[in-house]
């Protein structure tokens, strides 16, 4: 019978530069799977990172993210619109 060895993973540790850098670019619009991969670390780290970042939020910046997401969802939507309404302008202008 082989004996079987443990291999003990050690945890890696991250400073709050690059903890802070990675939330940026999560709030910043890039989703935390593709930040994820970018960075090199799990996604899970990343959710903990976001949910420890909100709970450190006093309600009035909790209010001020929120108004700021509802937004910038707005603002997808109006630049889906918009360029919805080009295409049309294209179709529509063409003379025969």
């Amino acid at each position: 019978m082989e004996k079987q060895t443990k291999v003990k993973t050690m945890r890696r540790k991250y400073d709050e530069g690059f903890k802070m850098e990675a939330l940026r670019m999560v709030t910043n619009g890039r989703g935390v799977p593709d930040v994820a991969r970018s960075l090199g670390i799990s996604e899970n780290i990343l959710y903990k990172w976001r949910t420890e970042q909100k709970k450190g939020y006093s309600l009035e910046e909790s209010t001020q993210d929120a108004e700021l997401e509802q937004l910038r969802k707005q603002l997808r939507q109006v630049e889906m619109e918009r360029d919805i309404l080009k295409k049309a302008l294209a179709i529509f202008g063409r003379t025969t």
